[in-house]
């Protein structure tokens, strides 16, 4: 996709909107003057189609030139999922397995601690740590692995435990989530992922997991958090039983927030793949979709941009959900980051994603370069690490960009080497 909706002059966004709906263009072209777009009005644009969707695409667009320019960012990290054994059932997950299960598997610490040393030598900047909830777990199997993790490689910013093993590992040890937090921070822990989130909303939780870390104990864990100087990221997984209001709710909800703590580093969108959930193959739970259509996809986009404002300056592509063509595309839809390079990808691609466990970082260049964009490799925080050229000339040879076998380098997400095998029925 070689257009770029961000050189669209004042002129052209105004020709799209004056196309568009008498409603859609008067509510965008409010939020252009700085009007906070309410609940009732995104969703009411979840409905969007033809010209009004792309004066939405072209309305999120402008923001993101005002908001954070021409720069898209990547961050050369690695994921390890150190185990997929889990006390959990939750419906939509296709990765968790139970301890009696031939394909359970919990890695060692010498093998995280190898995974790590090797995303270090990758180029590695971040390696993101998150698992299943293994039952009869160690107390101090979070904070160990973390003050391990950041006594081996002071180097690396650990991005770690998403608020439910947050909650998991704060009733392990018997303390409140606050004084978890610290310990884990104290231990070397960088910052958190906002995952475990899908839908903010109890009556979709209880669909999808019972059980599952409720809406105010998200918020709890983020809210603390954030309090003691742990930054998040942010996420929603939609396409499945929700609602249009209350993906836009969601959304509200993350705004209020971040207006109230400014802890958010990012909001990355996920769509739920569908092809391996019980959730869906199993028809657990009446009326479940298989995933959101490609509209659906540009309008949740576009309109994270347009709801969540101006203090929450990042929306990331999830290239493992959506490919690079369309990851590409929505670019020109509000979004200013393609995320990572993870070299291991193991919860989507269990679940059915059909794009891969790693990207190149010459690759996320050229995505964003076709796109006519700035590349910028960034750190977790979002602090420019380096900002390349346009036509890529002055590009470096990394190491990351010269793996051949992906598999053989990093290991198959189903299967995994001898070594990292975890002895999980113990």
């Amino acid at each position: 996709m070689t257009s770029r909706l961000d050189e669209r002059s004042a002129l052209e966004v105004s020709s799209l909107l004056a196309r568009s709906t008498p409603a859609t263009a008067r509510v965008l072209d409010a939020v252009l003057c700085g009007h906070a777009l309410l609940i009732e009005e995104a969703t009411a644009l979840c409905a969007a189609e033809g010209d009004d969707l792309r004066a939405l695409c072209a309305t999120a667009d402008s923001l993101r030139v005002q908001q954070v320019g021409d720069s898209v960012g990547y961050v050369v990290n690695r994921n390890i999922n150190f185990t997929n054994v889990c006390v959990m059932k939750c419906k939509f997950c296709a990765f968790s397995r139970t301890r009696r299960s031939t394909e359970g598997y919990f890695l060692d610490r010498d093998e995280v601690m190898r995974r790590a040393q090797q995303a270090h030598d990758y180029g590695a900047t971040e390696v993101c740590v998150q698992a299943g909830l293994p039952p009869d777990a160690d107390r101090n199997l979070y904070v160990d692995l973390i003050s391990t993790l950041k006594r081996a490689m002071p180097s690396l910013h650990i991005h770690a435990m998403s608020p439910e093993e947050v909650r998991y590992g704060a009733k392990l040890r018997g303390m409140p989530i606050i004084e978890f937090l610290k310990e884990l921070k104290e231990a070397g822990l960088g910052s958190l992922p906002g995952t475990s989130a899908e839908i903010l909303d109890d009556g979709v939780r209880k669909r999808l997991a019972g059980g599952r870390i409720s809406t105010a104990e998200w918020m709890d864990v983020i809210t603390s958090a954030h309090r003691i100087g742990l930054p998040t990221t942010a996420t929603i997984m939609y396409g499945h039983i929700e609602t249009d209001r209350q993906r836009v709710a969601h959304l509200d909800l993350l705004r209020s927030i971040q207006q109230d703590t400014g802890g958010f580093t990012e909001f990355v969108p996920l769509s739920f793949v569908h092809a391996e959930a019980p959730l869906h193959f199993n028809q657990m739970v009446p009326g479940v979709r298989p995933g959101p259509t490609r509209d659906e996809v540009t309008r949740l986009y576009a309109l994270s941009r347009l709801v969540l404002g101006a203090s929450f300056r990042n929306v990331q592509v999830s290239w493992v959900k959506e490919g690079l063509e369309r990851s590409q595309e929505m670019l020109a839809c509000g979004a200013n980051d393609m995320g990572g390079t993870l070299m291991n990808e193991s919860i989507s691609t269990s679940a059915g994603a059909q794009h891969g466990q790693m990207m190149r970082p010459r690759t996320l260049r050229q995505v964003i370069r076709e796109a006519g964009r700035v590349p910028v490799q960034r750190d977790t925080l979002y602090r420019t690490l380096r900002t390349f050229d346009l036509d890529g000339t002055s590009d470096p040879v990394e190491p990351l960009d010269e793996v051949q076998d992906v598999e053989t380098t990093f290991g198959s997400y189903r299967l995994l080497t001898t070594a990292a095998l975890l002895r999980a029925a113990t």
